[in-house]
């Protein structure tokens, strides 16, 4: 009786042999698969959401909205209790976690197999509904990517998907995900791309590109659907407006420098309180309902603060309050340990800002300037970009979003100089994956730039040319070598003494007179490569290394063993 695996490989490969396609072009079909599966799982996770807050805090429009109508002390033990159950489930999924797999899917895309464990990852998205469905300042989208890709992963492991394609499918749910959380399917597919793939190889692209494409037809499909964020039409921007957009971009560039240093020291701080997990996720539970008394617009992910200032004018003062508030409330939700999104966030923040910038603007340049919301939105995109530190998927997102050409060049221009400002940085990005392959990247290219006075060893089988045959043969017992290198007083590089020529030569036989040129030695700025190829002409371990040919001073020996190695980490990096 054949195994119920062995059932869908063989029906797998039936599929193939019926179309007619290869395992490559087949990943086309099996990513409109995964961009359905990913609709489904946000949605379920959208409506499972819904049906928490509406549990715990009643009918409302959004969590602000609940928020208000709370009285003050329900502001603050709501978010400390759901931080408390929310670590509880946090601490439930470690005790399921498989040491075999990731629950992250962007690790299990990049460094994994493709294999996303099922109780880690729902126990992981319960604590999560648990911490925004209580108010937590901290975005859905993440637990919605994360499990549109378990159920891509579980899909290719029902057929059997070899790890390499595993991997691509969980990218393609992972972008089906991001798509039917924001609406944009291009910045979904260039998001999974950009940022955790790190290519835009088409063979790769191609499947996230459809399953992007069906999940937002799926999603448009879906009763009472309506995008997270509604975009006033974009003005017409004039040439010289554009300067005050690049000004946001640099702006708006230290800002999210500030952001990603700000998160890295709440969770620092967090991680260093004698607290278990539970009380720390409690703790900024208490924070952030604590902050949210006075200020209620800081529950939720911000959908609906963000699109009041882009429709209504908001007092400048407002704004200010507002975006301090929320910056203490995010920290405070982040650092403690909350499991969530920090892209709803970063848009939230790049909104308000943007906002504050263009009523200056307005204010000293009234006839010279767009409305604030230009700004605004631009801001969204900027900061975004400066946070992700992926610019092509911030700039794609705010034009699907808005579907306005007149927003693109203001918003390439800002959300490029943001990137290069937040980068000059070197504050590092939202997301662990992207720190990761910029340590790859980094050391590849350090890896590439090195020469062999890099990786110089001591020479340990030095003669003057005056040393006699005793003293070089004490030096062969020693060093299993084959020649002794010859120097003169000032150490400069004169040439070897093969061992060859050692044995038949008289007692009183000096290195100067058994002196060879056998070896041409390696300058200290030879490459890698060049040395690679005279290693190969010369079959040996070790080669002297010299400053340089009009001063040819000794400096040591380059190993065969080392640079292979090099060669070795700059393969893997």
């Amino acid at each position: 009786m054949m195994r119920p695996a062995s059932i869908f490989l063989n029906l797998r490969s039936a599929l193939q042999r019926l179309f007619g396609v290869s395992g490559w072009q087949s990943m086309l079909l099996w990513s409109i698969v995964a961009g359905l599966l990913g609709t489904l799982a946000t949605e379920l996770f959208r409506a499972a959401l819904l049906a928490f807050e509406h549990l715990v805090l009643g009918p409302g429009q959004g969590l602000v909205a609940m928020a208000k109508q709370l009285p003050w002390w329900a502001r603050i033990a709501c978010p400390t209790l759901g931080g408390l159950v929310a670590g509880l489930l946090l601490v439930l999924a470690r005790r399921v976690a498989s040491r075999s797999a990731t629950s992250d899917y962007m690790e299990a895309i990049v460094l994994g197999d493709g294999r996303i464990p099922v109780a880690q990852t729902l126990a992981r998205s319960a604590s999560s509904l648990v911490s925004i469905g209580t108010g937590g300042s901290i975005g859905r989208e993440g637990s919605m990517v994360q499990l549109a890709a378990l159920a891509s992963s579980l899909l290719g492991r029902v057929f059997r998907f070899p790890a390499e394609r595993l991997r691509l499918l969980v990218a393609c749910g992972a972008a089906a995900g991001l798509t039917a959380a924001y609406n944009a399917p291009i910045a979904g597919a260039f998001f999974v791309a950009e940022i955790v793939l790190g290519s835009i190889a088409m063979e790769s692209v191609g499947p996230i590109i459809i399953a992007s494409v069906v999940a937002n037809v799926a999603m448009r499909a879906l009763p009472g659907y309506q995008p997270p964020y509604k975009m006033p039409p974009f003005p017409e921007i004039h040439g010289t407006e554009v300067v005050l957009f690049c000004v946001l971009g640099v702006l708006l560039g230290f800002a999210a420098v500030g952001f990603l240093r700000a998160l890295q020291g709440s969770r620092a701080l967090f991680s260093r309180l004698p607290l278990a997990l539970p009380w720390r996720l409690a703790l900024g539970g208490l924070v952030m309902g604590a902050v949210s008394v006075p200020m209620p617009e800081v529950w939720g992910n911000g959908y609906s603060v963000v699109n009041s200032v882009l429709h209504t004018p908001w007092a400048w003062t407002l704004i200010a309050l507002v975006l301090l508030a929320k910056a203490v409330a995010t920290m405070a939700t982040a650092g403690s340990g909350a499991v969530g999104g920090v892209f709803t966030p970063a848009l939230f923040f790049g909104c308000m800002i943007g906002a504050l910038f263009g009523q200056g603007v307005q204010a000293l340049w009234p006839a010279a300037s767009s409305a604030p919301f230009a700004y605004a939105i631009v801001g969204m995109g900027a900061f975004l970009a400066g946070a992700t530190q992926a610019p092509l998927m911030a700039i794609l997102m705010i034009f699907e979003m808005t579907l306005s050409y007149q927003v693109m060049l203001p918003l390439m221009a800002a959300s490029v100089i943001a990137y290069f400002v937040a980068r000059s940085a070197n504050a590092g990005s939202m997301y662990e994956i992207t720190l990761h392959r910029n340590a790859q990247r980094d050391d590849q290219m350090r890896l590439r730039g090195l020469h062999m006075r890099d990786l110089v060893q001591p020479a340990e089988t030095v003669v003057g040319p005056q040393a006699d045959r005793e003293a070089m043969s004490r030096l062969f017992l020693q060093y299993p070598v084959k020649y002794l290198y010859v120097v003169d007083a000032d150490n400069r590089y004169l040439g070897v003494v093969p061992l060859s020529s050692l044995g038949t030569a008289p007692q009183e036989t000096t290195a100067g007179a058994l002196l060879s040129q056998a070896i041409q030695p390696v300058t200290a700025d030879t490459g890698l490569g060049e040395a690679l190829q005279r290693f190969l002409d010369h079959l040996g371990e070790r080669l002297p290394l010299i400053e340089s040919a009009a001063n040819p001073v000794l400096l040591g020996v380059v190993a065969k063993s080392a640079l292979l190695a090099t060669y070795v980490r700059l393969s893997e990096a």
